[in-house]
């Protein structure tokens, strides 16, 4: 049985409550009840995403024993809070360079982009609740033991932790082939949050009404875009460039 598991209302409850890293709470599909109206609760509280899924999936998972319709799935990583990140950013006198990734689902792109992250001393991935790649082993495999370098951070929405990265100075640069300004043209050298989207549509509409600047990857070939993994570490180590540039 896989040991990232814990089952039963009870003894999940318990292990949200005691603060323990979740990555998700799954939940037998139609079940009802006080207990469980408490166990929701209380992973809204905790910014744990609560799936509702089928008692055969549950089953299959813990190898039919007792789990009362409740699994919990416990993260591979420890998540960090992203105030906690910026702020020792500050105090290091270094310049913020954080990847959001709004939307980006498939395992082996997030841990690529983790790598090429880590890789250009990147100070952090911010995920959101919902709709992201797990951080699972195929992860941490992909991303070459990136993920338990670089800091991630979980977040319950995308568009207001750009507001907050706005506001503690990053500006946020969204990549999108749509953008007439080109990549090279953009000054990465100072505090930035690179935005990407997910692998078939993008960043989403609002996501990227809100960001700061919006740059396009030169590209001479005939396909029309990167996979997201790419783009990501050619928008990172163009940052890294310009930053070495003014040193």
């Amino acid at each position: 049985m896989n040991a990232n598991l814990i089952f039963g209302i009870r003894p999940v409850m318990e292990a949200v409550g005691a603060g323990k890293q979740i990555d998700k709470v799954m939940i037998k599909k139609g079940s009802e009840g006080p207990l469980l109206g408490q166990l929701r609760d209380l992973c809204r509280r905790h910014r744990i995403q609560v799936q509702e899924v089928p008692v055969e999936k549950l089953n299959r998972l813990t190898r039919n024993a007792a789990h009362q319709g409740v699994v919990a799935q416990t993260a591979a990583i420890e998540y960090a809070e992203l105030s906690e990140v910026l702020e020792a950013v500050k105090e290091s006198g270094e310049t913020p360079l954080v990847v959001v990734l709004d939307g980006v689902t498939d395992v082996r792109n997030f841990g690529a982009i983790a790598r090429s992250a880590e890789c250009a001393g990147a100070h952090a991935l911010v995920v959101p609740l919902k709709n992201a790649a797990p951080v699972n082993a195929d992860a941490i495999k992909t991303s070459a033991g990136a993920l338990n370098l670089i800091p991630v951070c979980r977040v319950g929405s995308i568009r207001n932790t750009l507001r907050y990265l706005q506001e503690e100075g990053l500006r946020t640069v969204a990549a999108t082939e749509k953008s007439n300004t080109l990549l090279f043209e953009a000054d990465l050298a100072g505090p930035t949050a690179f935005v990407m989207g997910s692998e078939d549509t993008g960043i989403s509409k609002e996501v990227l009404k809100m960001c700061d600047v919006k740059l396009a990857i030169p590209l001479v070939g005939a396909i029309e875009s990167l996979n997201v993994s790419a783009a990501a570490a050619v928008l990172l180590f163009e940052a890294v460039r310009q930053r070495k540039m003014e040193m």
